[in-house]
């Protein structure tokens, strides 16, 4: 049994909460790897559509990495990527990933939360890259990713300054796309999953794909692969029924092939 994260799993919908409350669900080496483990569990599970990530209790959902790990790593701990491979797993998940953000994202945490694919937030979240003022960067992908979301600009502003931003501020900048009361948090983060689920699922996992591949390669490359995407929609079980339930006024039932 994990000691550090928590699995849950309804009518299609996984759950995966940072459970270590006492230190703000701050990710140590523990953690991180239970989370691969989960990962890799969820990712082949035939009853899991879509993911919601957040973290236990109201004050925060993933604070950043344990600051005791990061003081001891070495230049080979940084080289080997610990927390960046983690959150290109989330990245790269085959099913959408909603991040539930119900407090502190901060280093570690809000590069969790630019890996998922949809970011909402409570009221109270607060989100921030104060890696500098660590003498270290952020290396986890906020480099990369923070600058597609937000654009460079405010990317260089949070890392540079280390500015602690509040849920408002990110909703503006487009860190996030909704924010809501805390108590509305989770029941909105599975209306989406809900969302989601009634999607065509062999298509929202090849929309994903595509998507993803939009901030890695140029544009040619992209839309080549958008076509082969859709020629593999356009040969599925779930094209042909897609397009018989419009037609005959009914709920879709998708197979995945």
């Amino acid at each position: 049994m994990p000691a550090n994260i928590r699995i849950d799993i309804s009518e299609g919908i996984a759950t995966l909460t940072v459970d270590r409350p006492s230190v703000k669900n701050a990710l140590n080496l523990d953690t991180v790897r239970e989370c691969h483990t989960a990962l890799d569990a969820l990712a082949v599970d035939p009853d899991v559509g879509v993911l919601i990530i957040t973290g236990a209790g109201e004050s925060s959902f993933v604070s950043g990495a344990d600051i005791n790990d990061i003081r001891d790593r070495t230049r080979e701990d940084g080289l080997a990527a610990i927390n960046s491979s983690l959150f290109a797993k989330v990245d790269t998940f085959p099913r959408p990933v909603i991040a539930a953000i119900n407090g502190y994202a901060l280093g570690g945490g809000c590069e969790l939360a630019l890996a998922c694919d949809i970011r909402v937030a409570s009221d109270t979240a607060k989100f921030g890259q104060p890696e500098l003022g660590l003498g270290i960067i952020p290396g986890a992908g906020a480099t990369q990713r923070l600058p597609r979301i937000v654009g460079l600009g405010w990317a260089k502003h949070l890392v540079l300054t280390g500015e602690v931003i509040d849920a408002k501020q990110a909703l503006e900048i487009g860190l996030v796309t909704a924010v809501m009361p805390a108590s509305q948090l989770q029941v909105r983060a599975k209306e989406l999953a809900r969302k989601i689920l009634r999607q065509g699922s062999l298509a929202s996992r090849l929309a994903k794909l595509t998507l993803n591949a939009s901030a890695r390669v140029d544009l040619d490359s992209g839309l080549l692969i958008e076509t082969l995407a859709q020629a593999i929609c356009y040969a599925s079980d779930d094209k042909q029924e897609g397009t018989t339930a419009f037609l005959e006024k009914r709920k879709a039932k998708f197979t995945g092939r």
